[in-house]
């Protein structure tokens, strides 16, 4: 009994073999071509995307601090296994033509949805101002601001930046403002996120001036890292004594703003700037 088993085991090993190597050889290497090709097609989509994203949307230092890497990637990896993955286990050339057409247009328009979905995400969590306000600075999403001000702001701050954030001040509120500014404060609409109060920053210049402190209490707090911190001023042909810091709120992580003599934010450097 268990000498037949194993015989008819053994044949029926050779002939599964035989048919695999007969017939699935074929249609895995027609599958495997397929869903390279359509890799690389996603990679050159997904390289456009990533100019889109990091060259406009968040450029240089934002793209960390505003997690736009991290968005992009998730993002990009979807797409890019999604479509190749769906075309590798439907490609089949005994479907016929029009079949297998049919199959691919689906999964296209699903991989194309899903990228659009992801970009439309991206958009909105795009910096668009880089606010002052009060003693520190904030990096403003698109989804952070409290849009059904927006036409009530001045004429400059009605659009949106959709080539990277625009530095901006915020103005202190009214008497009259003081008490509706702390009810929307509590309920986590900070007044950098309202229009109504963003101003230039040739008007806030002063109050930015008063209120940085010297770079060189950002070196006694993080004495380790001032070969970093130097080289970030050698960069920008500063000394450690023209140079200020002012903490600055990000999506991502703790962040100072480094400024020059006349207040300008010139980088931003990874640390926490609230001591």
């Amino acid at each position: 009994m268990c000498r037949a088993l194993k015989t008819f085991l053994e044949k029926f090993s050779m002939e599964l073999k035989s048919f695999c190597k007969s017939n699935l050889g074929p249609v895995l290497s027609s599958r495997t071509r397929a869903a390279a090709i359509h890799l690389m097609l996603s990679a050159v989509v997904a390289s456009f995307a990533s100019a889109l994203v990091f060259c406009l949307w968040f450029p240089s230092v934002y793209r960390h601090m505003a997690g736009g890497q991290e968005l992009f990637v998730l993002l990009a990896s979807v797409d890019l296994v999604m479509g190749p993955l769906l075309t590798f286990i439907v490609f089949d050339t005994r479907k016929g033509r029009a079949h297998l057409r049919r199959d691919l247009t689906v999964i296209v328009i699903l991989q194309k949805s899903a990228l659009a979905y992801g970009l439309v995400a991206v958009f909105h969590a795009r910096p668009v101002a880089l606010v002052f306000e009060k003693d520190r600075f904030r990096v403003i999403t698109a989804a952070q601001v409290h849009l059904i001000e927006l036409n009530r702001a001045g004429s400059a701050f009605q659009r949106l930046s959709l080539t990277g954030p625009v530095l901006l001040g915020s103005r202190e509120p009214t008497d009259a403002e003081q008490n509706e500014v702390l009810s929307m404060s509590l309920e986590g609409i900070d007044r950098a996120q309202r229009p109504v109060f963003w101003q230039t920053y040739e008007e806030s210049i002063e109050r930015v001036l008063g209120r940085s402190r010297p770079l060189t209490l950002l070196l006694e707090r993080y004495p380790k890292r001032r070969d970093e911190i130097s080289a970030v001023l050698a960069q920008h042909h500063l000394s450690e004594s023209e140079a200020t810091f002012l903490p600055l709120i990000v999506r991502k992580g703790d962040w100072v703003a480094v400024l020059d003599a006349r207040g300008k934010p010139v980088d931003f450097i990874p640390a926490d700037g609230f001591f």
